[in-house]
């Protein structure tokens, strides 16, 4: 979704809202319409766009210039909280949307945060360590006024990780003598102050959505069966059902991930490791190549020959040095492969009006931020597939980041079984709202109940807090 998309996805939520006189009864006629009306204002206009070049030395000798994003979105729910990323494909528009969805998905899962997003105009694969350590102590020394644990606290995204965090604490520490620091990153090494699990979190939350939803929450909607909201419903129910029975008569759930970084070998290990559904992961891709395996791919060894960095074997001769079964597929062949669950872990925009109706995959869970256009997603509902929305299911990390920061804050680490309890009870409660609302109120679709659901908090806030002209 481009960040327009996402404002008018906030405004019909507004609306849904304002004609609800149940939804802050106290406000009536002309009022309530002008209020709702400032609500739209303020929650579709980021709060501060920051932009700067950091000039870099690279290891030739040459100065470049790179453009580097804070942008900040709202922080009428708490401190600003979103990650930092390190492409070549960063723009102004990218970073904005991205911040809108962080304070939705912070308003959402209840979080004490609003939404910033953070970026910088390289790829990390082309520079060396020194040089991405000089851009992390840049860029925290361009935006050391605006970051900060009671201000802006920036986390890894796409292309950061938590060795780039613990550099740019320690420069924010440098920067900011005497000062709480720790709390400054997440995301950051345990030995610095990180949450134990706070890599793997995302995507073990991005699988629990998908797990969740079809050993847990079908036999919630089994008991509305007889009067469905509409023929949507029905189909999204039966997608689940056959999912769900198919496992239970001990035959393969067909997954697909797109994406073989943080997010994606996590989710796909912890899909072929599920003891609860019988899944297969069958593809997984990365930037170059789909890898597509009938009987289930090796992802054990996938894990070992990519060593965290995401890339895959590209070739019949890396595929035997890995000891993998394969075929190779061009990249973009994961996207509409005949697979029952389809897991977008990779970025935004992959599945678009170019490609929707050649998906196949019944169940598509966001693990990506955006990976599915507005059209595309209206289509995908109308087909009855079951879209799990990022802001829905890629929570787990912002959620550990919040234990992070916590525990930054009182100085008493959580083991890691408490991170990712805290962590599935956290997200199961907003599952459980947002289904129940989905099912039971015959909302238009469950993207649009996450948006409900977190425009609600924010409105509620801005009213109570005396925001609303």
């Amino acid at each position: 979704m481009s960040t327009l998309e996402t404002q008018r996805t906030i405004e019909e939520a507004i609306d849904t809202l304002a004609g609800d006189e149940r939804f802050l009864p106290e406000l009536k006629g002309g009022s309530r319409k002008q209020k709702f009306e400032s609500a739209k204002e303020i929650l579709t206009t980021t709060d501060k766009i920051i932009k700067s070049y950091l000039r870099v030395s690279r290891d030739n000798g040459r100065v470049v210039r790179i453009p580097a994003y804070r942008i900040q979105h709202n922080n009428i729910a708490g401190f600003y909280k979103g990650g930092i990323r390190f492409s070549e494909t960063v723009n102004e528009e990218e970073v904005e949307n991205l911040a809108i969805l962080m304070t939705l998905k912070n308003a959402l899962h209840r979080l004490p945060f609003g939404g910033a997003k953070g970026g910088v105009v390289i790829n990390p694969k082309q520079y060396s360590d020194r040089e991405l350590y000089e851009v992390s102590k840049k860029y925290v020394q361009r935006f050391a006024r605006d970051i900060g644990p009671e201000q802006d606290i920036p986390a890894p995204d796409v292309g950061t990780n938590e060795k780039i965090m613990d550099w740019m604490v320690g420069e924010y520490k440098t920067i900011h003598p005497g000062q709480n620091y720790l709390g400054s990153f997440t995301g950051k090494s345990i030995e610095n102050g990180g949450a134990k699990g706070r890599r793997e979190a995302t995507g073990k939350g991005t699988y629990f959505s998908y797990c969740w939803l079809v050993h847990h929450w079908l036999k919630h909607w089994e008991a509305v069966e007889q009067n469905w909201p509409s023929s949507i419903h029905r189909q999204q129910f039966e997608v689940l059902k056959t999912l769900h029975d198919r496992s239970k008569e001990g035959n393969a759930i067909r997954v697909a991930v797109q994406g073989f970084g943080n997010v994606g070998s996590v989710a796909a290990l912890e899909a072929a490791q599920c003891t609860r559904l019988n899944n297969q992961v069958v593809a997984v891709s990365d930037q170059y190549v789909t890898l597509y395996h009938e009987q289930g791919l090796d992802l054990k060894r996938l894990a070992q020959f990519t060593g965290g960095k995401g890339t895959l074997p590209s070739s019949e001769e890396e595929l035997k040095m890995a000891g993998i079964k394969a075929t190779l597929l061009p990249r973009e062949a994961v996207l509409t492969l005949d697979v029952d669950v389809l897991v977008l872990a990779a970025i935004e925009n992959q599945i678009t009006t170019d490609n929707m109706d050649q998906v196949k995959a019944k169940v598509l869970v966001e693990g990506a931020n955006a990976p599915i256009t507005q059209v595309a997603d209206s289509f995908l509902h109308q087909q009855g597939c079951v879209v799990i929305p990022d802001i829905l299911a890629n929570a787990g990390g912002v959620i550990v980041s919040y234990l992070e920061w916590k525990q930054d804050r009182v100085t008493q680490l959580y083991t890691e079984q408490e991170v990712f309890e805290e962590m599935y009870e956290h997200m199961a409660h907003t599952f459980q709202q947002v289904f129940e609302a989905y099912v039971r109120k015959g909302l238009k679709s469950i993207r649009q109940t996450c948006y409900l659901q977190a425009v609600k908090r924010l409105v509620t806030l801005l009213y109570r807090h005396g925001k609303l002209y």
